[in-house]
């Protein structure tokens, strides 16, 4: 359909898209989402991201959000074959420990998640796909006080 827009229409889309990409690029550099973590290695996500690669160094996980909480699963290597058949389940995260949040409320369709934990530290989670399955599933749930 845009490519029947006309070039003023273009230009308009172009550069209002581009306009939210700065703010919220702004906003990611504002609060240091740009980062892994918060960067408190003492806090809760600190110390789960520890455990978290102890269990396994193989940089994806799959992330399951249930309403009793967080699960995630990996391999258990770095290199493995036929991956998603071998995974296995490394947290479990219940709900009054952590949330996922859409810091954007769906404002901007990004890849970026929070895992927040209940003591304000976080966790940076980037899915595979823009506004992805687990965004809808965060966009659907009432706020929480994490």
């Amino acid at each position: 359909m845009r490519s029947l827009d006309s070039k003023d229409e273009k230009k308009r889309l172009r550069a209002k898209s581009e306009d939210e990409k700065r703010r919220r690029d702004a906003v990611i550099a504002r609060q240091g989402l740009d980062q892994v973590f918060d960067g408190d290695w003492h806090g809760n996500a600190g110390q789960f991201l520890l455990r978290w690669y102890s269990h396994s160094t193989h940089h994806q996980r799959l992330l399951l959000a249930t309403q009793d909480g967080i699960v995630l699963a990996a391999p258990p290597r770095r290199v493995s074959m036929g991956r998603k058949k071998r995974l296995r389940i490394v947290a479990r995260l219940p709900a009054t420990e952590a949330t996922l949040a859409d810091l954007f409320s769906g404002e901007f369709e990004t890849r970026m998640l929070l895992i927040r934990f209940q003591d304000g530290s976080w966790l940076r989670v980037d899915t595979e796909e823009l506004r992805s399955d687990l965004h809808m599933y965060v966009l659907r749930q009432p706020l929480a006080g994490c």
